[in-house]
């Protein structure tokens, strides 16, 4: 186990600021916080797309839809982190696109 495997993993979901700390101050090769920097990339991603389309009237029940998964994902995420827990998220857990 890595020195502050928890901190850099519950680090990483706190906005884009915490997601650069912990990308920067991470172990390359601990595997825990990878995941975990994959899952919150991707729920900054998805958070960002809502802010974009959220400027837009037309796409209100689709930011609506977004910015509730990105909850569910942020707290599911967080949980799972403090735990050392290093099960994907549903449906965005797989995605890597941190190696």
């Amino acid at each position: 186990m890595y020195r502050h495997s928890r901190l850099y993993a519950v680090i990483s979901y706190i906005t884009w600021i915490g997601f650069v700390i912990a990308f920067i101050g991470r172990d390359p090769a601990d595997p825990l916080v990878r995941r975990h920097l994959n899952q919150a990339l991707l729920i900054n991603i998805l958070e960002t797309i809502s802010r974009i389309l959220g400027r837009f009237a037309l796409f209100g029940p689709v930011t609506f839809i977004i910015d509730l998964a990105v909850l569910v994902f942020f707290f599911m995420g967080i949980i799972r982190a403090l735990n050392m827990d290093s099960r994907p998220l549903p449906l965005i857990g797989e995605i890597e696109l941190i190696h």
